[in-house]
């Protein structure tokens, strides 16, 4: 396919939509209202933004609206909308049959009370790396976080958030996560390589993440024992050893629904068939609104893109870059960071975001003496970075949907992708570390 001509004008849509959507949450916030960003729904900011895509582009109309639906019908996006209806409809059920309740007794009974936070992080951490997804840990893991807030008085946010951090260490150093095959790709190395350096930086940010965790899990209060059927922790026991033995995610959930509902059928009075069936379309309702910004932004991406916009910002990246050739690696490094990160905010998706800046992100580092390791490395990181603290990306959406919290709410409290990031630019000014020859 032809590669569009740069066109800045191509990523006006989503500046709008970001626009509608902040401007109207910080107008609400100042006025006093309370739900500030619920005021206006992000699928309806996305509203206008959508209208100017279709105005602007150079295509024809009829062609503009082939890309956005193109967009829509994407495979990640899609792939994304089955996890979100039956992430909803796993918590919906497994909550209602008492489950998340035994779960978090469970969790208070075997934790001390300043380990549950970094307890909450490690489990997300080890369960994203082995199934290399975040988004089904997310799913599988946010109904006991929010249960363990309102057990121990810990700020809902934090505790979604935590889950997030840990999430995305799994997404960015899993060597059967779909950023790091698509890093390893486009930069040429050997998926062992990338790992092991990665490694170096990611493990590091981590332990600071569990330790800022311990200390701010000193402010809830300890909760009063409580009896729980242990039978009832089966449905996450289940959820997460299907996840990291590798199985799909969304066969993994499906199962997970139905060994819930039939379980509670089994070990509560009065659940039937027609109440789970009733649990599964709530869960469903309960995913909506994200799932059709989901969509929208999918659309929206696929115009910018087909309409030149994301060309333009490489561009921009790579001459960037050319200005500071006197500081040879580090200037591409900056670069190639920069040039995921940014790609990021308007795709909402770190996979996608790598694949288009990797072929650019090559060429930056060979011009720059970068090893394809070290290109590959911060490919994945910087792109799971932003996708951890965009309000509008699926990771913050799905916690914050769970959760019955606004995105907004959980960027400052997912600690775990800015540590990473401090991290990761420490790493490329002081050179760390240094590569030996790969094998």
């Amino acid at each position: 396919m032809t590669q569009p001509a740069a066109n800045p004008r191509a990523l006006l849509p989503l500046l709008i939509f970001l626009g509608v959507f902040f401007g109207s949450g910080i107008y609400y916030s100042l006025a006093g209202v309370e739900f500030a960003f619920y005021q206006v729904k992000a699928p309806v900011a996305a509203l206008p933004a959508i209208i100017i895509a279709m105005l602007i582009g150079h295509a024809r109309l009829n062609e503009r609206i082939q890309h956005f639906l193109q967009g829509i019908g994407d495979i990640n996006i899609v792939t994304m909308c089955m996890v979100y209806l039956l992430a909803g409809a796993f918590a919906k059920v497994t909550s209602a049959i008492g489950g998340v309740d035994a779960t978090v007794a469970l969790g208070l009974s075997a934790l001390p009370e300043q380990l549950l936070l970094p307890g909450l992080f490690l489990v997300a951490a080890f369960v994203s790396t082995a199934m290399g997804t975040s988004m089904g840990t997310i799913a599988a893991i946010t109904p006991i976080a929010i249960g363990i807030s309102q057990a121990t008085g810990l700020s809902p946010a934090l505790c979604a958030g935590t889950v997030v951090g840990g999430a995305m260490f799994g997404d960015n150093l899993s060597i059967i996560s779909d950023t790091t095959i698509a890093a390893t790709r486009t930069q040429g190395c050997s998926m062992r390589d990338k790992f092991r350096l990665n490694a170096r930086i990611a493990i590091p940010a981590a332990l600071l993440t569990m330790v800022l965790l311990f200390i701010l899990g000193h402010g809830g209060s300890a909760p009063a024992a409580s009896e729980f059927n242990g039978w009832l922790v089966l449905p996450y026991l289940l959820v997460l050893g299907l996840a990291v033995s590798g199985m799909n995610v969304l066969v993994v959930l499906m199962v997970g629904i139905l060994f819930s509902g039939f379980l509670g059928m089994l070990v509560k009075d009065g659940y039937s068939m027609a109440i789970m069936a009733d649990n599964i379309y709530l869960g469903f309702e309960g995913m909506l609104e994200i799932m059709v910004l989901s969509m929208f932004i999918g659309g929206l991406a696929a115009v910018m893109r087909h309409e030149g916009g994301l060309v333009w910002l490489t561009g921009c990246i790579q001459s960037l870059v050319g200005r500071f050739e006197r500081l040879q690696g580090r200037a591409g490094e900056i670069g190639i960071s920069l040039l995921v990160a940014v790609c990021n905010l308007f795709t909402a998706n770190n996979t996608v975001a790598i694949l288009i800046s990797g072929t650019v992100a090559r060429d930056i580092a060979e011009k720059n003496a970068i090893d394809p390791r070290r290109s590959a490395s911060l490919l994945d990181m910087f792109s799971c970075v932003v996708q951890g603290i965009i309000p509008w990306g699926a990771q913050l959406l799905l916690a914050g949907s769970i959760a019955g919290l606004s995105p907004l709410a959980l960027v400052g409290d997912s600690y775990y992708p800015w540590i990473l990031a401090l991290c990761a630019t420490g790493a490329i000014l002081s050179g760390f570390p240094r590569l030996e020859k790969s094998q």
